[in-house]
């Protein structure tokens, strides 16, 4: 994985806990050392069972007329022509919800690979604990944790920060 590649951070909000309930999406891409592209959307998802109002604040209410995930993807896919890879903090969620919902869309999931910014930022600076609003606090980048927009944002500049710190990749 070329360190200097384009990437795109993602981020994603879940309505219950099965990992198909996708019901916002963030996205930010990096060329360089610049942001050049944010995307936020929202996602009708399969079922009106919120479970998780109190984290994100998000209710059926607010996504009940949004496109489906099928819709959604297509519209943001184009993000990732030519990024190297995916960055997300504690990507194996994140992966999860993605690789799910295109499946259950009869989408195919994108062949690029996930960087892991709590991983990134254990290795690279020794940050613990290390849930995002953490490692923001310690690396100085503004947060408004579960929102997936920002959640994006913040571990794009992570793992730019990680690019810049010496012997970062």
């Amino acid at each position: 994985m070329d360190p200097a590649a384009p990437f795109v951070a993602i981020d994603f909000e879940t309505a219950d806990y099965p990992p198909d309930s996708a019901c916002s999406v963030g996205m930010v891409r990096v060329e360089g050392r610049r942001v050049v592209a944010r995307e936020h959307r929202l996602i009708r998802p399969p079922r009106p069972a919120f479970a998780f109002t109190d984290i994100h604040g998000l209710r059926w209410e607010d996504v009940r007329e949004e496109p489906a995930f099928r819709d959604v993807w297509r519209a943001v896919r184009p993000l990732l022509d030519g990024a190297g890879f995916l960055a997300a903090h504690n990507a194996s969620f994140d992966s999860r919800v993605l690789r799910t919902c295109c499946e259950l869309s009869r989408l195919r999931p994108p062949e690029i690979g996930f960087v892991c910014t709590v991983a990134l930022a254990r290795r690279t600076w020794g940050i613990y604990p290390t849930k995002l609003p953490d490692v923001c606090r310690r690396l100085r980048i503004p947060l408004r944790h579960h929102d997936a927009l920002s959640d994006a944002e913040a571990c794009a500049r992570i793992v730019m920060a990680s690019r810049a710190a010496p012997g970062g990749g």
